[in-house]
């Protein structure tokens, strides 16, 4: 309605408590949606596929798939584990915002195969730099998690309940919350994302 302006609580918009003239703050029920054409199951080569090592740090800007939604970056090592080296790959590309957003992903395990995955979420990725492993049989794929990035930048973002494929999660959906970084902001599901639809719905 004209006139109103829309609750804002980071405006220090509250409401009377039976002390008098003690302001408290309101909370509210957020539903959180995302589509099932948008909520795929993780995938190691999402981002980008398998890169072979070359014995340089390779920085990629090309070829590069941006996940649907805002999500955590993963990246894989592969091929000869005798290859692979304890690096980190760091991802640059925007939040949710669209601010500009850099990420040092997790170490690899030296001369092991495996995923490691970052904590921020990612609307794009633009550039991917990847150092150089210990030998050229290595390769090196970046792809999406199964954390999902929240449009709130809150301190605690309790969840009231969240369901998978309208099925209610018997176990409660992780939340990493930040009041300072957007993308720090997070959920995650009991249940992996799987093609079906994901509806959460948080205080905030």
């Amino acid at each position: 309605m004209a006139g109103f302006y829309p609750y804002n609580p980071g405006l220090g918009q509250g409401m009377q408590s039976d002390v008098s003239g003690d302001l408290i703050d309101r909370a509210f029920v957020a539903h959180f949606a995302i589509t099932a054409v948008n909520a795929l199951a993780p995938v190691a080569t999402g981002i980008h596929a398998a890169v072979t090592d070359d014995s340089t740090t390779q920085v990629i800007t090309t070829a590069i798939t941006n996940p649907l939604v805002p999500r955590t970056v993963t990246a894989t090592a592969g091929g000869t584990a005798a290859d692979i080296k304890a690096i980190a790959v760091t991802v640059t590309g925007t939040d949710i915002n669209d601010e500009v957003l850099t990420e040092v992903l997790p170490v690899f395990t030296v001369n092991t195969a495996g995923i490691v995955q970052g904590t921020k979420a990612f609307k794009t990725v633009t550039s991917i730099s990847i150092p150089a492993h210990d030998g050229t049989g290595a390769t090196t794929a970046i792809g999406f998690g199964d954390k999902y990035g929240l449009p709130y930048k809150r301190a605690h973002l309790p969840v009231v309940a969240a369901y998978l494929n309208n099925a209610l999660e018997a176990t409660a959906a992780t939340i990493t919350a930040s009041a300072t970084v957007l993308s720090l902001n997070t959920i995650d599901l009991n249940s992996a994302s799987n093609g079906t639809a994901i509806d959460a719905y948080l205080l905030v």
